[in-house]
């Protein structure tokens, strides 16, 4: 299962793995309050599409678009998310952006929930294939 959550909310127990997906650590936040088990600061998007987008909901259809290319050619970082995903214990993706709708983590686990989805249905042809 994966959650998204404003780094600046409270720490819960249901969050599971803590991980953060910005590139630069939030502002006015400390280490200890926003209890980060991992920062993955790599999946962020790049520093130019990050201030392209500037958080303009206008932009948000090509932001997604750009930031999903960006995702396709980070491969490791990806993998290591997912492999947190796979295992049985919830994710939260923390995010610092104030917009709750429009920002990397909604794209990221829109990518984890795709490819989940994927794998489960190659895993579904492979047993009917054998049946």
């Amino acid at each position: 299962m994966v959650r998204l959550k404003r780094v600046y909310d409270d720490a819960s127990p249901d969050d599971g793995t803590r991980v953060l997906v910005d590139r630069l650590w939030p502002r006015g936040r400390s280490r200890e309050a926003a209890k980060v088990d991992l920062w993955i600061k790599d999946l962020a998007p790049s520093d130019a599409l990050r201030h392209w987008f500037n958080h303009d909901p206008e932009r948000w259809p090509e932001f997604r678009k750009r930031y999903r290319a960006e995702l396709a050619e980070n491969s490791e970082g990806l993998e290591t998310l997912c492999r947190l995903v796979a295992g049985t214990k919830p994710v939260t993706l923390l995010f610092a952006a104030k917009d709750s709708e429009h920002n990397n983590a909604v794209v990221l686990k829109e990518r984890l929930s795709a490819r989940r989805r994927g794998s489960r249905g190659v895993k579904k042809q492979m047993n009917t294939a054998r049946r």
